[in-house]
């Protein structure tokens, strides 16, 4: 095995501490690994990795040698792609968040298969942390404010958000006409995987941001059954207005407090900062960041026509 493969072969161990999950994503036997690694170990004159029955972790050399294979097998991959003029190809793999990837991207999906045959889309479904070097994913999509200063990421959309309600649930509380008639409602609400705490409801008042909490009998950590939630009238929600379009198309669902919006969310996607982004990442950034536009464009243009 020459000494690329062999880098890359180190490199998908050490990303995901293991040999086995390593040749599952390798698509090589784990014998072949083995021994690679044994070859590139003694062509370098150090042990790059501690191998247990457990676990496999770096050894200092091993954390060293890591940060600088990265950097040459990107940059080797950007000059082919630069100057064979070769299109992106391999495996992607990439955690969306579930109710974007179900309206947005996975319906649009055949015309990124279409535009890069080579690529070979691994798709996963998530609304948590991630950890993308260990668990092996190239770049997630996700909806809200992001703090992990460990990822780079680009936003590729801000989405419209409002407050609602099921007509039944308005017949029976009332339909609040300002924020200090929330005092006497219901909310559902949404709970922070990361700290345990309820999302405080949010609007915007003269341009600035007024947080309001909202008692309720019921929290929630899904999207899905956030909505339902709302839909048999057990109270207030706040939502990107494209989960709940057709609901309010319907009648459904009420949009209340108009006046007072949400602020946007923003939607962005992220990849490890300590990456350089490869040609299979950035055209899939590319084409979500496209993608992304003419949704936001629709819901201008929706506005509009009000």
């Amino acid at each position: 095995m020459d000494q690329v493969k062999a880098m890359r072969v180190f490199v998908r161990i050490y990303e995901r501490s293991s040999f086995t999950l390593a040749a599952e994503d390798l698509n090589m036997p784990r014998a072949t690994l083995t021994h690679s690694m044994n070859q590139l170990e003694a062509r370098l004159g150090t042990r790059l990795l501690e191998r247990s029955t457990r676990r496999v972790k770096p050894t200092l050399d091993g954390e060293a040698y890591y940060g600088r294979c990265v950097h040459l097998l990107a940059e080797l991959e950007e000059a082919e792609h630069a100057f064979r003029s070769v299109a992106p190809k391999g495996r992607l793999r990439v955690d969306l968040h579930g109710t974007l990837a179900k309206h947005f991207v996975v319906p649009a999906l055949p015309e990124f298969l279409a535009r890069y045959p080579e690529i070979q889309l691994s798709m996963s479904e998530a609304d948590r942390f991630v950890d993308l070097i260990q668990e092996g994913v190239d770049c997630v999509l996700r909806a809200g404010t992001l703090s992990d200063s460990s990822l780079i990421g680009r936003r590729v959309a801000t989405l419209d958000q409002l407050t609602c309600a099921s007509p039944a649930y308005l017949r029976k509380h009332g339909e609040p006409k300002s924020l200090d008639d929330l005092a006497r409602h219901r909310a559902v609400n949404y709970v922070s995987r990361t700290t345990g705490k309820h999302f405080p409801f949010e609007f915007l008042v003269d341009g600035a941001l007024q947080e309001v909490q909202i008692d309720g009998a019921v929290s929630v950590f899904g999207a899905e059954i956030y909505a339902a939630s709302a839909l048999a009238g057990i109270g207030l929600i706040q939502v990107p207005r494209y989960r709940v379009a057709s609901q309010l198309a319907e009648g459904l669902l009420r949009e209340v407090l108009p006046q007072f919006p949400p602020p946007p969310m923003p939607v962005s996607v992220l990849y490890p900062h300590n990456r350089h982004m490869s040609p299979r990442v950035r055209v899939f950034v590319d084409w979500l960041t496209g993608l992304f536009a003419q949704v936001g464009a629709a819901e201008a243009a929706a506005h509009l026509s009000k």
